[in-house]
């Protein structure tokens, strides 16, 4: 079975779908979108898998302790662990946020959205992710790694400190058994797009938007036996723009 945070909509419900597909049991959290939760969860149940929508902050300290009783109850075990939830916030005019003028509570809001809550999963699920040798894969971001023109400071320089944990995690959790990795998405064609992006697209060597399939698709491939001995890396899906 699987735990994706952040599952209804998005990357995230890429995510649930392809590891429906190739048979996982499905638990998606959501925090705020119930009606999208819900049709995740149709589309799980429509394959013939156990699918569960769990309304949780993955900030909430009872949080690993909800989803873990909840995915043992209806699944038996724990797999796979897909730390997907973000938030990318903007200024009033839809600007990107800048480093020096970002206010600290929307700093703190960030960090414990796109970072701080893959530390608290993790180390919640962790017994159950060791009896399963199980994975565990991060979604960072190619703004992690540099200036991006729509994510802001926070939310870059979160998404980069994640890449950091990742490589932190592996380390101390290969011991257990457990792998852990992390996909670094570019533009992929969700909600969360900004107005321009079409300029950006001009530019990618590939010229189109990434689908979330294909995100999720690279995102099975690290939780299968196909990479059982990858841990501690993070793939670029981004139609080669970073090079």
């Amino acid at each position: 079975s699987i735990v994706v945070t952040g599952g209804s909509r998005g990357i995230g419900r890429a995510i649930a779908i392809e590891f429906a597909n190739q048979n996982y049991d499905v638990l998606i959290t959501y925090l705020t979108n119930e009606i999208a939760a819900q049709e995740v969860l149709e589309a799980i149940n429509s394959v013939g898998v156990k699918g569960v929508a769990l309304k949780a902050d993955t900030c909430d300290k009872t949080s690993p302790s909800k989803i873990a009783e909840s995915a043992l109850d209806a699944f038996g075990k724990i797999d796979v662990l897909v730390n997907n939830a973000g938030i990318s916030p903007k200024g009033p005019n839809n600007e990107r946020l800048n480093s020096s003028d970002t206010d600290l509570k929307t700093w703190g809001h960030v960090f414990h959205v796109n970072f701080f809550s893959s530390v608290v999963l993790v180390n919640g699920l962790k017994t159950e992710l060791e009896e399963a040798k199980g994975s565990i894969v991060n979604v960072t971001s190619i703004a992690g790694s540099r200036v991006h023109p729509f994510a802001g400071a926070p939310y870059a320089t979160s998404k980069a400190a994640l890449a950091a944990l990742t490589r932190e995690m592996a380390h101390d959790l290969g011991p257990l058994g457990i792998r852990v990795n992390a996909i670094a998405p570019g533009e992929v064609e969700t909600s969360i797009l900004s107005p321009g992006t079409d300029k950006i697209i001009d530019n990618l060597p590939l010229q189109r938007l990434g689908q979330p399939s294909e995100v999720a698709s690279a995102i099975f491939f690290l939780c299968s036996g196909q990479s059982s001995y990858i841990s501690g890396t993070e793939i670029q899906v981004n139609g080669a723009q970073h090079v």
